[in-house]
């Protein structure tokens, strides 16, 4: 079995979460390769070390472009705020790294383009860690539409909504708090949770045709921790936008970081003319189901227990009617990378397709700056 050696940039809250995806991977899935992880690195020695004693990586590095020259590196991790994305990736694709990157992919959609452009020169396997797609439920819904149960689709609705920004005391800027820093984030909702949204529908009800947005900033100044001045905030707060699909379905949407006393709640309904489906990351493990065809005395909404074998992913893990949670999504995300090397068909989302992604935050952006209906640009 030949040995994968991960070298993983950033080690934050996504920097546990894949190395516990590429640590779990081979434990659960028939993989022709070993995952090993070899290498994290970091801009503060300390912290990357006791991280890599933590999490069992072999070493540590402070510079990125020395891991990405290493030859003992096979595939780049990029665990980064926002800004850093493209030119780590392009880095990497140059020297023939395998290359998993989280989301969103870029900062916009022309840097995205750059960063798609670099990696199919390349030719180097690829993907962006859109991991909802991969919570059973979420899989076991695309299943549902796939085989053409709910018909043809009418309405797509999600939302995304937190509270931790609401404070005006809070700094932006830094580590820990990068989001609420337009020059690192590239937006503030939009990016961070709605691209979330918009990847799930992307893979659930098909391309985005055009949309309308409004967003909204709440607090406009916060003091920045790398400058220790008092500084505009050019992140969006909030957001709401309606748009049409290709398909002739209608999309609704909203995030926001000010919807106190809600931490992540993420949830989506999808209504058909033989039936809908929703979902709620809180009960992620349900997938809640409404079949027209049903007899009319028994006709309603059913809640699915997503943890029988024949459930998306759940025949690799614990017996019937035992869940899984939110890490295991990243552990899928790892096996189907591999397996995707392994078998020739990549596994999706590639950087190509979260561009589509990308360009959809680009028409919200805009639309929110001119009020105006925008088209959404297909590459």
């Amino acid at each position: 079995m030949k040995t994968l050696n991960v070298g993983m940039i950033g080690y934050g809250f996504m920097g546990k979460a894949h190395s516990n995806g590429f640590s779990k991977a081979n434990h659960f899935f028939d993989l022709k390769h070993q995952l090993k992880l070899k290498t994290v690195c970091g801009r503060t020695k300390e912290k990357a070390e006791a991280f890599a004693k933590s999490w069992g990586y072999d070493d540590t590095e402070t510079d990125w472009r020395k891991l990405i020259e290493r030859k003992d590196i096979d595939i780049i991790d990029i665990c980064t705020p926002n800004d850093s994305h493209a030119e780590i990736a392009m880095a990497a694709a140059l020297a023939g790294k395998m290359i998993m990157c989280e989301k969103p992919l870029a900062l916009n959609g022309e840097q995205g383009q750059q960063m798609v452009d670099a990696i199919e020169k390349a030719r180097v396997p690829n993907m962006v860690w859109y991991n909802y797609r991969r919570i059973p439920a979420v899989t076991f819904a695309k299943q549902l539409i796939t085989e053409g149960r709910l018909g043809r689709i009418f309405h797509y609705r999600a939302k995304f909504l937190q509270d931790w920004t609401i404070s005006p005391d809070l700094p932006q800027g830094g580590a820990g708090l990068w989001r609420l820093d337009v020059g690192a984030a590239g937006s503030g909702v939009t990016g961070d949770l709605l691209a979330h949204c918009i990847d799930t529908a992307i893979w659930l009800n098909g391309e985005f045709s055009s949309l309308s947005a409004l967003t909204e900033t709440f607090v406009k100044e916060r003091k920045h921790n790398l400058t220790g001045k008092v500084e505009k905030v050019g992140i969006d707060d909030a957001c709401t936008f309606i748009n049409t699909f290709d398909n002739g379905s209608l999309g609704n949407f909203e995030s926001t970081r000010y919807a106190r006393g809600h931490k992540a709640l993420y949830t989506f309904e999808i209504n058909g003319e033989n039936g809908s489906i929703a979902w709620d990351l809180h009960d992620l493990h349900r997938l809640q189901w409404f079949d027209y065809k049903d007899e009319g005395p028994l006709r309603g909404w059913r809640s699915i227990h997503i943890t029988d074998g024949d459930h998306p992913y759940m025949g690799r893990w614990w017996v019937p009617g035992l869940a899984i949670g939110y890490e295991h999504s990243f552990v899928h995300q790892v096996a189907d990378f591999i397996q995707g090397i392994e078998t020739g068909n990549p596994a999706a989302p590639t950087f190509r397709e979260a561009q589509k992604t990308q360009r959809v935050c680009d028409a919200i952006l805009a639309s929110a700056q001119d009020h105006a209906w925008h088209k959404v640009r297909k590459d």
